[in-house]
């Protein structure tokens, strides 16, 4: 899918300088000559990347970045700014942007810019999602610490949490009682401690009830695993 950037800028000349640079490098665009319309356009279209004059009429950039931020979008920004003070760049970072331009700035250092910035995101998301495992319906976020069904929350004790993340991390793979002890418990198994199975039956209620069907297998004798 193309990436789509908003570019934001009272100098149409500007505009329509960046917009042809980016097209030529396969982005989708929109414009906006003040703050206001940007608003507009980004309540109704998906934007990528926002390129954001601060010296505009009707409103300016810093208040379009700073509105937006409230609303805990996480669309990146990048500032063009006509100022070259160090006080400009730092209260556009301040509020919230990802980076800045000093304006004259050559077209060129805009897409280099603006393929840095996506670039930095999309690492993000990519690390992210390594994050949080999905098996069906199932999702288990190991940042946060959270367990969803089908969007609904379902609540576990830190140890169970880390039980089933272990499981989950690698399906398929066999877990004896006494790896899943050490792991977790940062101790020595000793023979014949139920903790563990314990836990796996409260994980497995916990699971069952939501999802239908068993999702933690045991195989007799060696240990438990996800499929």
């Amino acid at each position: 899918m193309l990436k789509r950037i908003l570019i934001v800028d009272d100098d149409r000349e500007i505009v329509n300088l960046i917009s042809i640079y980016l097209k030529n490098e396969g982005f989708s665009i929109y414009s906006a000559i003040n703050g206001v319309d940007a608003l507009e356009i980004m309540e109704k279209e998906q934007v990528d990347l926002l390129i954001l004059d601060i010296m505009m009429p009707v409103m300016d950039g810093m208040e379009v970045c700073r509105r937006l931020r409230e609303q805990n979008s996480l669309v990146p920004i990048l500032m063009l700014t006509a100022k070259s003070e160090d006080l400009d760049k730092i209260s556009g970072l301040m509020n919230g942007a990802d980076d800045y331009l000093t304006k004259p700035f050559n077209p060129l250092e805009v897409i280099a810019r603006v393929k840095t910035i996506l670039r930095r995101v999309n690492q993000y998301i990519n690390q992210s999602k390594k994050d949080v495992i999905y098996i069906d319906n199932l999702e288990i976020d190991q940042q946060s610490h959270t367990v969803k069904v089908a969007g609904k929350d379902i609540f576990f004790t830190a140890k169970e949490f880390s039980i089933l993340s272990i499981l989950a991390s690698n399906p398929g793979r066999i877990y004896s009682a006494e790896e899943l002890y050490q792991n977790v418990w940062k101790d020595s198994y000793v023979n014949g401690n139920n903790t563990i199975m314990v836990h796996i039956s409260k994980l497995r209620v916990k699971l069952e009830k939501e999802l239908g069907y068993k999702v933690i297998k045991t195989i007799w004798g060696v240990g438990y695993k996800i499929e």
